[in-house]
């Protein structure tokens, strides 16, 4: 059997693992160990997992993933974004489906201080979904429009999947930011579409919630923003102002949310404690994949299996359009059953050759990139965001009525990904200009 031979059956028997439910870390790290074994020899194999772990774990960079996730679970657990859906529902109630755009509006104000889906999700649901079934909006639309909104949280910077991401690529994380803000606005307001258009369709959906407010009552609203605000401003600010770097701002961030959270009275030690414990859960278990992905990366390398796969699709004469939609088909598919940065780092070592060999942008890959994992966070029969939803509301509405909730907005995603594939310099033109 020749290396190249060795390799590909390496990766046969990883997706069977994956397959079998082995968890992705150790699969990885188990095949990857046996592969560079067998091909190298006890020596390698023991080497390899003694230098690779250190060397990826060691990158200054990474430090920016557990800090981005503690500011994120310290505003969930003291609840600093709830004044920015108050406000938003108060000055969009005579819109059509208001309440609907402003848990919209609200998760994209908390993925901008959280990098994460799941708690997007979680921080909305909890929030906004109870207020639209009280005021009669359809069930399925109220938790198909959170679910869908929180996906938003890995495409607004902070986003651990573009950290991670810029870490492997070894491309600026800064412009992965300033190029996620693009899609992600986009995102947002194609999902703004959907539910106006859908709501003026069929008006039962969503029934009018109008309130006179007075405006000294929509100016107090606003200052309910602050805490969000003062965070963003901090985060952004000193991020693109230049006075401190991507990895610092993780850093900032984290203490600027404890910071707001105690000057808000929101803090105590138990929220703070499970927010502590929450990252350094979260922290060790990406770091267990991505130090899989790092191993498998070599196991490949060494095995030319890597270099076959990438002139076996660059080579064949296959179109760039052709080969986007053979990852884009391969990436829904993984998001059916996989969590996102899971399928990232499994499939980075095959992918990142290949975009390279076709001359693609690395920059404007990983922000499309996202956009596809985040549609996985949606798609049965694995979409995370959907039972993170139900398992915030409960009784409240079924499974299957979330999923048949996000059907309109799932086809919105699939054209923004469309657009952002067709059109690069969404993507390009804030990281051109401003990195």
């Amino acid at each position: 059997m020749s290396d190249v031979q060795i390799g590909l059956a390496g990766l046969g028997i990883l997706f069977t693992l994956i397959a079998l439910r082995v968890p992705i870390g150790v699969a990885l790290i188990g095949v990857s160990f046996g592969g560079l074994w067998y091909l190298m020899g006890w020596g390698v194999a023991w080497g390899s997992v003694g230098l690779i772990p250190y060397h990826f774990a060691a990158n200054w960079v990474l430090s920016s993933v557990p800090m981005f996730l503690l500011l994120g679970f310290i505003c969930f657990h003291a609840q600093l974004t709830q004044g920015l859906f108050r406000a938003a529902r108060i000055w969009l109630s005579g819109v059509p489906g208001g309440l609907a755009v402003a848990s919209i509006f609200g998760s994209a104000g908390f993925a901008a201080v959280s990098g994460s889906s799941v708690a997007c999700s979680a921080a909305m649901g909890r929030i906004a979904v109870p207020e639209m079934v009280r005021h009669g909006y359809n069930p399925g639309l109220a938790t198909g429009t959170v679910a869908v909104a929180g996906t938003i949280g890995a495409l607004i910077p902070p986003s651990i999947i573009m950290i991670l991401y810029g870490v492997i690529a070894q491309v600026s994380i800064a412009g992965l930011f300033l190029g996620g803000i693009s899609a992600g606005v986009i995102t947002a307001i194609g999902y703004i579409v959907v539910v106006m258009v859908r709501v003026k369709l069929n008006p039962a959906l969503a029934p009018d919630v109008r309130e006179e407010v007075p405006l000294t009552e929509k100016i107090d609203a606003l200052k309910d923003t602050w805490p969000v605000l003062l965070i963003m401003i901090g985060i952004f600010g000193g991020l693109f102002g230049g006075v401190f770097t991507a990895t610092e701002a993780g850093a900032v961030g984290a203490f600027l949310s404890c910071v707001v959270a105690l000057l808000k009275g929101a803090l105590n030690w138990q929220r703070f404690r499970n927010a502590i414990l929450e990252t350094l859960l979260t922290t060790g278990a990406l770091l267990v994949i991505a130090i899989g992905a790092s191993l498998l990366t070599r196991f490949l390398t060494l095995s030319g299996a890597g270099d076959y796969l990438s002139e076996l699709m660059i080579g064949s004469d296959t179109s760039t359009l052709m080969l986007l939609l053979g990852l884009v088909a391969v990436y829904l598919l993984l998001g059916m059953f996989l969590e996102p940065i899971g399928a990232m780092l499994l499939t980075l070592p095959i992918v990142l050759p290949i975009i390279e060999s076709a001359d693609l942008s690395l920059l404007w890959f990983g922000v499309v990139l996202t956009k596809m994992l985040e549609i996985g966070m949606i798609t049965p029969p694995v979409g995370m965001n959907v039972f993170v939803i139900k398992s915030v509301v409960d009784d409240l509405v079924s499974t299957s009525a979330i999923f048949r909730g996000i059907f309109w907005f799932l086809i919105m995603d699939l054209v923004v990904l469309a657009l952002l594939m067709t059109v690069p310099d969404i993507v390009l033109f804030l990281p051109t200009h401003f990195d």
